[in-house]
C-alpha cells in the first residue's frame, strides 16, 4: 500500500481524536507548540536544562488556560544539540528533524493506547536525550501491519508488561515519566506512526537528518492523522 492509501486509511479510523494520554484531559484544554527556533522564549532559558524546560512549560501552560501542550511533526529543532548522542554528526547526516508528535503535560499522566494491538517490545533507552522508557504496539487494519511508538514513560511502564499482550484502544499502557529516566526532558509523552520497524526492538529513530527525511516521512506518517488536534 502506498503512502497516500496508508495515510487515508489511518485517517479514516475515527472522525474524532483519538487520545494517547488521560482521557480525562479535554481537547478543549489543549494548545500548540513550538520547539524550534521560531519560538523566541527558548532564547531566554537554558535550553539544556529539564528544570528550566519545565518551568517554561509550566509557565506556558497558565498562560493559555491550558494542561497539555502538543506538536512538533517534520519540526526542526535545535534542542537536541545538547545530547553529544545526537550532535557528533555533520550537518547533513545530525538528526534535528521531529518525526513524532510530542504531547508536553505533567508526570504520572496516563498514557493510553491509540488502537487496538499487542505489544510488540520495550525497552529502557538510557542515552541523555533519549526515550526513557518505551514501549511499541503492533497493530494491523485491513492486512497492512504498522506499529506506535511510546516514548519518555516511567521505569514502571515496562515493569510487569509481556511481548505478545494484547492491548485495547484506551487501555492505559503506562505512565509519563520524569526528567531523572526519561532522557533528561520535562514530562511528555513522544508518539510516533512506524510502518516498517525495519528489525528494531523497543526503540525507533524519532528524528531524522536532513538526508534521510524522505524515507522517514513515508515510513513514519503524521500521527495527528490520528490525533486530530487542531493548531
Amino acid at each position: 500500500m502506498n503512502i497516500e492509501k496508508f495515510n487515508h486509511l489511518l485517517n479514516q479510523i475515527s472522525k474524532e481524536p483519538i487520545q494517547v494520554i488521560d482521557s480525562n484531559i479535554a481537547i478543549e484544554s489543549y494548545v500548540p507548540i513550538a520547539i524550534s527556533s521560531k519560538n523566541n522564549d527558548l532564547l531566554s532559558f537554558d535550553i539544556s536544562s529539564s528544570t528550566a524546560w519545565e518551568k517554561y512549560l509550566e509557565t506556558f501552560l497558565a498562560k493559555n488556560n491550558a494542561k497539555v501542550a502538543f506538536g512538533g511533526y517534520l519540526e526542526k529543532r535545535n534542542i537536541y544539540d545538547r545530547s553529544d548522542y545526537f550532535k557528533n554528526q555533520s550537518k547533513e547526516k545530525q538528526r534535528n528533524i521531529h518525526l513524532g508528535i510530542d504531547l508536553w503535560c505533567k508526570e504520572n499522566t496516563k498514557v493510553l493506547a491509540a488502537l487496538d494491538g499487542k505489544i510488540h517490545s520495550f525497552n529502557f533507552n538510557n542515552n541523555y536525550g533519549d526515550y526513557g522508557p518505551t514501549i511499541i504496539l503492533k497493530h494491523q487494519l485491513e492486512n497492512e501491519i504498522f506499529y506506535t511508538l511510546y516514548g519518555h514513560l516511567s521505569l514502571a511502564s515496562i515493569e510487569n508488561i509481556m511481548i505478545g499482550d494484547t492491548v485495547l484502544q484506551g487501555n492505559c499502557i503506562g505512565y509519563l515519566g520524569d526528567s531523572s529516566v526519561n532522557g533528561e526532558y520535562a514530562p511528555h509523552l513522544h508518539f510516533q506512526i512506524i510502518r516498517n520497524l525495519e528489525d528494531n526492538y523497543g526503540d525507533y529513530p524519532g528524528v531524522s537528518s536532513e538526508e534521510n527525511i524522505e524515507f522517514y516521512i513515508n515510513n513514519c506518517p503524521n500521527p495527528n492523522l490520528l490525533l486530530k488536534l487542531k493548531a
